[in-house]
């Protein structure tokens, strides 16, 4: 039986530890749950392990605003202070506060 527990939460601001993007939390699976396709397109030697949560991120860089799932691995936390940019971020939180935004809707 798998047991995983998330290490970052909803509304919680990380950033990855590769790629020069950050983002908020809106959604976690406890592990791997996207195609096939997605997992293959990455290359071999960077694939991450899919026992492990995922997360989906209201993500931003320094060019555009995006979705991303981002293996837990691969995130670290972001205590910059600094909020976050996504134009979808009042849809699910309210206002930044102490570093995170507090969730606003009830998710399944």
């Amino acid at each position: 039986m798998l047991k995983s527990r998330a290490k970052y939460h909803l509304g919680q601001i990380v950033r990855h530890r590769k790629h020069p993007f950050r983002g908020v939390v809106f959604d976690v699976d406890a592990m791997f749950s996207n195609t096939e396709e997605w997992y293959d397109a990455i290359p071999e030697d960077s694939r991450p392990d899919k026992d492990q949560p995922f997360y989906h991120l209201l993500a931003e860089n320094d060019q555009s605003y995006y979705v991303a799932y981002v293996s837990e691995q691969n995130l670290i936390a972001d205590y910059s202070g600094v909020p976050v940019g996504h134009p979808d971020l009042p849809d699910l939180f309210g206002e930044f506060e102490d570093g995170q935004y507090p969730l606003q809707v009830q998710m399944n």
